[in-house]
């Protein structure tokens, strides 16, 4: 009887079903209808049977990399995501920041779709670590379900680790108070999701959930999120996310796939960019010629341009390493021990699997901004010369290299990651007291 009751709180969603039954009958759905049927995941009120086929629809339709189904749905999954307290955000970030250039001080995230079967090191998550020296970031991320060792695995296995658990929607403000950097666990921040768990091991096709993750940062909401960087496993739909990223709004965003179809910036040779940015600013004599004034707002997407470029690692005065070279350890333990020597400054300048994190951290300062600053002031050890040279997407991708090095170089990152640390185990302490 009360699993009969239980069923009759189910929500049929059998009419987008039928329609989602042909691609042409797909082409019609709207995406909000998608987003509202496929969210009712969060709430458990969609039966397994119609779930996993409205995963197998819209996997085979395609409809789940449809930039607009993409984006409506991942915002429906960010609203039904812990909710923190904005004021209580912004006041934190902006007393901690440090705007340089045309960085303002918000936060930033390096995130992949994974799926791309290479098994590399954990480079994202290592990255966004070293970044934090120069960068507020908020790093989303969550449990490995293809990969040997995924973000949060990594965080979980490292000696001393962070209590990763404690990044909640209530404690950011405090370790934001303490440190650069913040893990947001997608298991902690999106609670609903669990009942989507069983269904998604049994549907054997990756569904839209393997693509919602990146474009679902709990804190995108706030306004906060100024840069970041999403990586894709498949070169055909990079345009779709940075379409998604836009349609969400993103300020400064670097869609990448490795032309090996890889979910990181590749070190092995060209990767595919789409770069999302504000359009340039129109003279008055524009504005005055035109008619359309009824949005001023310059991060709404109607003001966002996309731009298609390639880069490759002698854009950043790197040398090119082979995949093969670069996938760290066995699992999760022993990239722990590779995330710490790269920390501590231990690795050879030479070793490809430092030179990859440099890669990707460069990258993602570079996006930022901070590299448009005419000198810098990064602390001890900066010489304050900054690399004008620019590349693809008229960047300075070499200032962002010389950056990235000074980060690991100078020991900031380590110091930031241990405040992450410290401050997370505190609050996990006071959370059990």
């Amino acid at each position: 009887m009360a699993a009969t009751a239980e069923r009759q709180d189910f929500v049929s969603v059998t009419p987008l079903l039928k329609q989602l039954a042909t691609l042409s009958g797909a082409m019609k759905a709207t995406p909000k209808d998608i987003a509202a049927a496929v969210t009712l995941i969060f709430e458990n009120r969609i039966s397994p049977i119609q779930f996993s086929l409205l995963l197998w629809a819209l996997h085979t339709t395609g409809m789940d990399h449809n930039p607009e189904v993409l984006a409506t749905t991942a915002a429906y999954m960010r609203s039904a995501a812990a909710q923190v307290d904005r004021s209580a955000l912004h006041n934190a970030v902006s007393s901690k920041a440090k705007p340089e250039g045309n960085y303002h001080g918000g936060l930033v995230d390096i995130v992949g779709t994974g799926g791309d079967g290479h098994n590399t090191f954990n480079i994202s998550t290592t990255s966004s670590i070293v970044a934090s020296s120069l960068l507020m970031m908020a790093k989303h991320g969550n449990n490995s379900s293809t990969s040997l060792s995924g973000s949060a695995d990594l965080l979980q296995r490292s000696p001393n680790p962070p209590v990763i658990s404690a990044t909640t929607a209530e404690n950011l403000p405090s370790i934001y108070s303490r440190s650069n950097y913040a893990f947001l666990y997608a298991r902690e921040w999106h609670p609903g999701m669990k009942y989507a768990a069983a269904v998604r091991k049994e549907v054997p096709v990756r569904t839209i959930f393997n693509l919602l993750g990146p474009l679902a940062n709990p804190v995108h909401d706030t306004g906060l999120i100024e840069a970041r960087i999403l990586g894709v496993a498949r070169k055909d739909i990079g345009v779709n996310f940075a379409e998604a990223l836009r349609l969400s709004g993103a300020k400064k965003a670097l869609v990448t796939c490795g032309d090996e179809n890889l979910d990181e910036i590749s070190c092995a040779g060209p990767t595919h960019c789409w770069y999302i940015r504000g359009k340039p600013e129109r003279s008055e004599a524009d504005k005055d010629a035109s008619s359309d004034d009824s949005d001023d707002d310059v991060n709404s997407p109607s003001k966002l341009e996309i731009s298609k470029f390639m880069l490759s690692p002698e854009d950043f005065g790197l040398q090119c390493h082979p995949l093969t070279t670069v996938h760290g350890g066995k699992g999760p333990n022993e990239n722990a021990q590779i995330l710490m020597q790269i920390l501590r400054n231990e690795r050879p300048a030479d070793d490809p699997v430092l030179q990859f994190v440099l890669l990707n951290t460069a990258a993602l300062i570079t996006v930022s901004g901070i590299c448009e600053a005419e000198v810098s002031n990064m602390g001890e050890g900066d010489d304050g010369k900054v690399v004008q040279e620019r590349g693809p997407g008229g960047l300075r991708w070499k200032e962002g290299l010389r950056r990235a090095r000074w980060c690991i170089q100078s020991g900031a990152a380590l110091k930031q990651w241990e405040a992450f640390v410290a401050v997370t185990n505190e609050l996990d302490g006071d959370r059990k007291a």
